[in-house]
């Protein structure tokens, strides 16, 4: 069974997008089935991986999540560039499926149910989610096992994290008990500046030890990289921010396979 991960947190600008392609390629390179499904509609996962404006003949993650009928999600897989990572993408579309899935049973477990005749396919399925706690968010987090948080390491980093942990604790009373925060990523962080510092050791005190050893520098060749519509780990693979993945996606594998962890909460 595949584990699946949600990328989120309200705040644009964190390093969800970035973080969901380049922990994915790490993952697929140590030879992980990995699923990435694109839930924000600014499409930004499926352009980063090379996929702009590219649709399976079933359509994008719209067409599936809106469908009147449950439809098969395997329809809707693409191939990407590397070995052992698919994409199902997203377009501008999506923006309107926030509006139609208020109408629609079950609108907060449509993804769910989507991925899980999946599950047995991929060893990890990450979703990127848009920058609010809007219903596109809600059921990539109904979806998931676990929600990977990136925080940048700046002053507001902790502000509106609140109403995360607040949105967290609503699922898990509501819609998916077994939802676990599977770790939370600093990123951008500059250790040169006494502010990076302080935020990170914010950050430690907060979430102990559900905090990454791993932390994602700020490096221009993770912002380049996008544009050439490659991960980072293809685009420089010697780069400061493509190592750091690597090492993430190390530290993830060690973590999942260690002892599930304890459940504990932050108020």
């Amino acid at each position: 069974m595949s584990r699946i991960l949600s990328v989120a947190n309200q705040k644009g600008g964190v390093g969800k997008t970035t973080t969901a392609i380049n922990l994915a390629t790490a993952l697929a390179l140590a030879e992980q089935r990995i699923l990435l499904v694109d839930m924000d509609p600014q499409g930004n996962l499926t352009s980063g991986v090379g996929l702009k404006g590219q649709a399976a003949p079933a359509g994008t993650i719209y067409q599936a999540l809106t469908a009147p009928d449950s439809v098969d999600l395997a329809a809707f897989i693409l191939d990407t560039r590397v070995k052992d990572l698919w994409l199902i993408p997203a377009d501008r579309n999506l923006t309107g499926a926030e509006l139609e899935l208020v109408a629609l049973p079950a609108r907060e477990r449509r993804l769910r149910n989507l991925l899980h005749p999946l599950r047995d396919r991929f060893d990890f399925i990450l979703i990127d989610t848009p920058p609010s706690l809007g219903l596109l968010t809600l059921n990539a987090l109904v979806a998931a096992d676990a929600v990977l948080i990136p925080l940048n390491c700046e002053y507001f980093a902790l502000e509106g994290l609140a109403d995360l942990v607040a949105t967290l604790r609503r699922v898990r009373a509501a819609l998916n008990p077994s939802l676990d925060i599977a770790g939370v990523l600093m990123t951008m962080y500059d250790e040169r500046t006494n502010l990076g510092q302080q935020v990170a050791r914010d950050i430690r005190e907060f979430f102990q030890d559900r905090v990454y050893d791993t932390v994602i520098p700020r490096n221009i060749r993770l912002g380049e990289a996008p544009s050439h519509g490659l991960p980072a780990i293809l685009y420089d693979v010697k780069s400061r921010g493509s190592e750091a993945y690597l090492a993430l996606a190390r530290e993830l594998l060690a973590r999942e396979t260690a002892a599930p962890q304890t459940e504990h909460d932050h108020g």
